[in-house]
C-alpha cells in the first residue's frame, strides 16, 4: 500500500495510496483540515497527488502519520465518518506505542476484529479509545460496573447509549438516570419554581445525552410513560429497581450512605452503572465520598467492574485533554 524512497531535503518520504477517490475527500477532510491535524501533532508534510498521499518526516514521525492515515482509511471503508475527534483519538493511540512497527497490526485489530457499536433510534455510537472500548464491553458484560475519570471521556455518555440500545432491544423495560443534586455549593431552595423546575438544571446534561440517541417525540412520551426516569438520587430510597437500566452520574457527589443506598436498589434483570470524577468533588468539607468508599469496599467483588479513563481518553476539544493534564501534573491544583 506504500513505499519509500529519499526525498530531496534529506528526508524520507511514503507514498500511500487509496484506491477509492471518494473515501480520500473524506479522510482529507473540509479544506484538508484532517491533514493539517495530523500535520501539526506529528511534524509531517502531507501532499496530494491523485489518488496518493505523500507523507514527508523523520521516520518515527512518518511512521506514525501513515499508521493514523490508514487508520482512518479503513474506518470509513466500514462506513463510518471521520470527524475531528477521530482523527484527534487515532492521534494519541498511535503516540502511545512505544514500538512503532506494532502499529498497523493493532489499528487492524481495532478496526477490522472486535469491533464495539451500540445501535440507538437515531445513530450508531462507537468507543473512540480503548479505555472507552473495554468500558462499554463491561457495560455489556457485568450487571453492575464503575467508569471513573475526568470529564470529556464519554463515562455518561456512552453509558446512555448501552442503557438505550439495551432498551430498544428489548432486553430491559425502563431507562432510569439519576444525579446527587449537588454542584459546587448551591442548594435547591434557592431556585426558582416547583420541585420539577429546581432538579431539571441539574439533569439536563442526561436529557443532553438522551436525545441524542432518541427522536424527541419518542422520548417525550417515554418521559411521560415513566417508562424513561431522570430523578436526583433522593428519589431513589425506598425503590426496588427491577428490569431496568440504571446509571448514577456524579457519583463523587453521592455521600456513603446515598451510594449505599443506591447500590442496594438493583434487582432483578438490571443493570447498574456508576461515573463519576474523583477531582471534582463538592461534598460540604468532611463529608467522604461514596464513590470512593464504594471503590475501596467492592473492588474485589466478581461480577462487578472497574473502568478507568486519563485525559488520554477525552473526545472534546482536545485542549480539555491538556487542561486535565496541567491539573494533573500540580499537587497545589484545586
Amino acid at each position: 500500500m506504500s513505499n519509500t524512497e529519499t526525498a530531496p531535503v534529506g528526508l524520507e518520504e511514503t507514498f500511500v495510496e487509496f484506491p477509492n477517490n471518494l473515501l480520500m475527500v473524506e479522510l482529507c477532510g473540509e479544506f484538508d483540515r484532517n491533514l493539517a491535524a495530523i500535520e501539526q501533532a506529528l511534524t509531517v508534510q502531507i501532499v496530494r497527488r491523485g489518488n496518493q498521499l505523500v507523507v514527508v518526516g523523520p521516520t518515527a514521525e512518518r511512521d506514525r502519520a501513515v499508521d493514523v492515515l490508514q487508520a482512518l482509511y479503513m474506518r470509513l471503508e466500514g462506513g463510518r465518518p471521520v470527524e475531528p475527534a477521530d482523527v484527534d483519538a487515532e492521534l494519541r493511540m498511535t503516540t502511545e506505542q512505544t514500538d512503532a512497527a506494532a502499529a498497523p497490526e493493532r489499528q487492524l485489530e481495532m478496526f477490522r476484529g472486535g469491533k464495539v457499536e451500540i445501535k440507538t433510534r437515531k445513530k450508531l455510537v462507537e468507543p473512540r479509545t480503548d479505555a472507552q472500548r473495554a468500558y462499554v464491553k463491561s457495560l455489556f458484560d457485568n450487571e453492575l460496573a464503575f467508569g471513573i475519570g475526568p470529564a470529556g471521556t464519554g463515562k455518561t455518555y456512552l453509558a446512555v447509549a448501552v442503557g438505550v440500545s439495551m432498551f430498544i432491544t428489548g432486553q430491559v423495560d425502563k431507562i432510569i438516570l439519576s444525579r446527587p443534586a449537588v454542584e459546587a455549593g448551591e442548594r435547591l431552595g434557592f431556585l426558582p419554581g416547583d420541585m420539577k423546575d429546581k432538579v431539571d438544571p441539574y439533569m439536563q446534561p442526561l436529557y443532553d445525552a438522551l436525545n441524542d440517541f432518541l427522536p424527541a417525540k419518542q422520548m417525550q412520551k417515554l418521559l411521560d410513560e415513566k417508562t424513561i426516569e431522570i430523578a436526583p438520587l433522593a428519589f431513589m430510597r425506598g425503590r426496588t429497581l427491577a428490569n431496568a437500566f440504571v446509571v448514577l452520574d456524579e457519583a463523587q457527589n453521592a455521600t456513603s450512605m446515598q451510594m449505599k443506598m443506591f447500590l442496594t436498589r438493583l434487582g432483578e434483570g438490571s443493570r447498574m452503572v456508576i461515573t463519576g470524577d474523583r477531582s471534582q468533588i463538592d461534598l460540604p468539607r468532611g463529608v467522604q465520598s461514596g464513590l470512593k468508599d464504594a471503590e475501596r469496599l467492592l473492588k474485589g467483588i466478581d461480577k462487578i467492574s472497574f473502568n478507568y479513563f486519563t485525559a488520554k481518553d477525552v473526545v472534546r476539544h482536545p485542549l480539555v485533554a491538556a487542561i486535565i493534564e496541567a491539573y494533573d501534573a500540580d499537587p497545589d491544583a484545586v
